[in-house]
């Protein structure tokens, strides 16, 4: 007999419709699984047919096929397990084929028949619902993460045997979850920062346009602190940006039993040891790296100077295209990556430059140090800010005088314009914008094109840093409420490219 489910195998952190179809017939007893499948799909053959015996279900023996449609597509993980299970069932006559149709399925299945949870649950039931299935049966601790899609209905199982009796028309107990967002943890607030007026505002036209920020300061100066407090600035996750980045946790296996959507804009922190794969993606399974588990919120990179400069190079791509894409021997796959990079370094191995009654540090080493950072990674950082240690009067003069909150308020403000400027195109922020976009969205007078030369020369800036000024100054202009940007725009967004040393 033939019989045929459906599962959905993970690519990137989408999921494509799988057919698992098996075939029961007379011949040498056996069980062959086929369809360019990795290790631990191959291996299933034995975890099912264990399972099914201790269900109390004994199988005739008979000479059983399974393939997994279609061919082409590798197919990783241990989801398979369960849609496999069912599949041989319904072909040794146990289940019709009828009460498979419109059902997906994905789980693990334990020798004794348990389902044990498998990540990337959610881009699977993604997947069944735009495929226009009416049910998805997943383990009981995936449920509340399937429910998520809005799918009518989404059963949790903690055995096979609870499947085989909601296939034969059994209600389960446990009803499904309803969507929901994940709980917004309390965030540092910038109120808690003394002084610093300067950086605050660079964190502010950061923010609201998008940018790629630098800290350069000595230790102690509040560079870490700064940063930390980025997210509580900026704007609420959209439905579209809270699942895009919610189906990047789930693949990782990020999400917990009982959480939902999430409602809050990441801050990832790696240290500086980190591996290239770690940052960027992949592994035996590939699973997102820091700069997807990023996207749409804050990637800091304290110690920037102390990474590996093979590590801080792949950045390079992302912050251009933003997303990145892994390859390996089994194939590729595209993660995104649209996160707003901000990093801090000492501006010399010793820290204290420019203070000279402390630093000893010649020329030639301050360039050395600050040069471990190629230009190419440079000129994809927006704003360069020299953070300057804080003052015993500022220390001893109680809380900053903006709140996270007020500051909040003018982001949105801004990110509101640039939401109508751009509606109808795929950009969200000014930090998008192309070179062709620029000379739509960002016209210059006469002597806005005069500062903008004389910036050229004097910084030596490449064609990247001169389009990355502009698009500082359009938000600066923005924060400001101004349709053009004026002079002083362009003078305050050149300001940011001047560093230390150059």
């Amino acid at each position: 007999m033939f019989s045929k489910t459906y599962s959905a195998a993970i690519q990137g952190i989408d999921a494509l419709l799988i057919q698992v179809e098996a075939d029961v017939s007379n011949g040498l007893p056996g069980l062959e699984l086929v369809g360019f499948l990795a290790s631990e799909v191959r291996e299933a053959k034995e975890r099912v047919r264990v399972a099914i015996h201790n269900t109390g279900i004994t199988l005739l023996p008979k000479r059983i096929t399974v393939n997994l449609s279609p061919a082409d597509v590798r197919k990783e993980g241990t989801a398979f397990d369960l849609p496999i299970a069912i599949a041989i069932l319904a072909a040794s006559g146990y289940l019709p084929q009828k009460c498979l149709e419109k059902v997906l399925f994905a789980g693990e299945l334990s020798l004794d028949g348990k389902l044990n949870p498998v990540n990337g649950v959610l881009p699977i039931a993604c997947c069944a619902k735009k495929e226009g299935f009416s049910k998805l049966i997943v383990p009981t601790k995936n449920r509340s993460e399937g429910a998520l899609t809005g799918l009518k209905q989404v059963w949790g199982c903690d055995r096979l045997n609870d499947v085989l009796k909601i296939l034969a028309g059994e209600e389960p107990k446990v009803q499904q979850e309803e969507y929901k967002t994940d709980f917004v943890a309390p965030q540092p607030d910038f109120a808690d920062i003394c002084g610093q007026s300067a950086a605050k505002r660079a964190i502010e036209i950061a923010v609201a346009g998008g940018h790629n920020l630098l800290f350069m300061g000595s230790p102690g100066s509040g560079k870490s602190m700064l940063a930390k407090r980025i997210p509580s600035i900026m704007p609420e996750l959209s439905l579209e940006e809270s699942l895009e980045l919610s189906k990047i946790y789930s693949v990782s296996g990020r999400m917990s039993e009982k959480s939902g959507l999430i409602a809050q804009r990441p801050f990832c922190a790696p240290h500086h040891s980190i591996t290239q794969a770690a940052m960027a993606g992949g592994g035996n399974q590939p699973k997102p790296g820091e700069i997807s588990l990023a996207s749409h919120g804050v990637l800091f990179l304290d110690e920037f100077a102390e990474f590996e400069r093979r590590t801080i190079e792949l950045l390079r791509q992302p912050l251009e295209e933003r997303k990145i894409t892994v390859n390996r021997m089994a194939g590729s796959c595209d993660y995104p990556a649209s996160f707003m990079l901000v990093a801090a370094m000492n501006p010399c191995p010793c820290g204290a430059y420019p203070d000279r009654k402390v630093c000893r540090c010649t020329i030639p080493q301050i360039h050395r140090y600050q040069s471990k950072i190629s230009r190419p990674v440079m000129d994809r950082i927006d704003l360069f800010l020299q953070v300057a240690p804080v003052t015993y009067g500022e220390l001893t003069g109680g809380r900053g005088d903006e709140n996270s909150s007020q500051i909040k308020k003018r982001v949105e403000r801004a990110r509101n314009l640039q939401k109508k400027r751009y509606e109808g195109l795929v950009i969200r922020t000014n930090a998008e914008l192309s070179a062709k976009q620029l000379e739509l969205f960002c016209p210059l007078e006469e002597h806005g094109r005069e500062i903008m030369k004389e910036a050229f020369y004097r910084y030596n800036l490449s064609a990247r840093a001169y389009h990355r000024i502009i698009k500082v100054a359009r938000t600066i202009a923005d924060l400001d409420g101004c349709e053009d940007i004026q002079a002083m725009h362009l003078c305050e967004a050149a300001g940011y490219r001047r560093r230390e040393c150059e």
